[in-house]
């Protein structure tokens, strides 16, 4: 069972309570935020809440076991990123020296590089984690779970504003955006290519973020490009689990290294990987190629296809709330 003090956390209320550099209003709409001391911003969606049937049904074209049984989810108004995390920003939390070259040409007032020293950051990887697949402007790839709460951690020292990785349900969610399909823009196959990168359309590599058509709540690349991480454990039957009341949470509490859920399917994979409700678990075999022993805790080089995208709660949790979310420990992975 998750702690209780944890809870709270991933609880979503309306109302803002906190301010960032782009909206100075407690209305609930989406917003820019800028990151000082950068010329990066990250635009947020406000996802309004509502109900929704979790999982997909027995007669979906492509359902897994592990999406059944379908399930209703109540979801409280958050915002999420608009596109994927690009490198653009990832890089300024993974390389120190990046953030401070980025401060120095944009030394605005509150850069916070004192409060960003403090945060735990990737040590240098051994190669180029794109793979030469492109940079700016692509989304950040090959990070570990771990290594994307972190950048939270790092882009809330920055900012001042809580962000986090979306729940699994949260996720598919904003997803399926008011949706009761296989895909939000329908269930024709045929028309996957207008609104995502899949095997079928990618050349053997991801693209630049938001190439292809949003979904009706204006969020881009939900459906591929490259998996996204959510704050879950992947268990294949959590879903009886919440649906039988053994489990209050839909979410899974991340207790063990692996398996952890990503969503959303990727520039390699086939359509039905892409569908609103299909759920992928990591795996060891993602960082089969990393030279490090142990294995590194940041990286996963042979999984070219994962990234992410960020929420933040529309009620921000307390300070220990805050620093019990990012201060995880590493599992290690001997």
């Amino acid at each position: 069972m998750f702690p209780k003090h944890l809870l709270s956390i991933l609880a979503l209320t309306v109302g803002v309570n906190s301010l960032t550099s782009a909206q100075t209003t407690t209305e609930f709409k989406s917003y820019t935020q800028v990151v000082p001391g950068s010329d990066q911003t990250y635009a947020m969606v406000a996802i309004p809440g509502g109900k929704f049937l979790m999982g997909s049904p027995a007669s979906e074209k492509g359902h897994k076991p592990d999406e059944s049984p379908q399930h209703s989810v109540t979801i409280e108004p958050f915002y999420m990123g608009k596109y994927e995390v690009t490198w653009d920003l990832y890089d300024l939390f993974a390389f120190t020296n990046m953030e401070k070259e980025m401060a120095a040409k944009y030394p605005q007032a509150d850069a916070n590089l004192t409060k960003t020293d403090a945060t735990t950051r990737p040590s240098p990887p051994y190669v180029d984690m794109s793979f030469g697949m492109g940079r700016a402007g692509y989304p950040a790839i090959n990070m570990t779970q771990y290594a994307a709460i972190k950048f939270c951690a790092w882009l809330y020292a920055k900012t001042g504003i809580f962000y986090r990785l979306p729940t699994e349900a949260e996720w598919e969610y904003a997803c399926r955006a008011n949706t009761t399909t296989p895909y939000s823009f329908g269930a024709d196959v045929k028309k996957l290519g207008e609104y995502a990168v899949f095997n079928g359309n990618s050349g053997g590599g991801y693209k630049k973020v938001g190439t292809k058509k949003p979904n009706p709540f204006g969020l881009y690349d939900m459906h591929g490009n490259v998996m996204e991480w959510t704050k879950d454990q992947y268990i294949e039957d959590y879903y009886k689990q919440v649906a039988s009341g053994k489990v209050k949470e839909p979410y899974a509490p991340t207790t063990t290294l692996y398996p952890n859920a990503v969503r959303g399917g990727s520039w390699d994979d086939e359509p039905d990987v892409l569908r609103s409700a299909a759920r992928t678990p990591s795996a060891p075999a993602w960082k089969i190629l990393d030279p490090q022993s142990p294995k590194s805790d940041w990286w996963l080089t042979s999984a070219s296809f994962v990234g992410f995208r960020i929420v933040r709660p529309v009620k921000t949790p307390s300070d220990d709330e805050i620093k019990a979310y990012y201060d995880i420990k590493v599992i290690k992975d001997y």
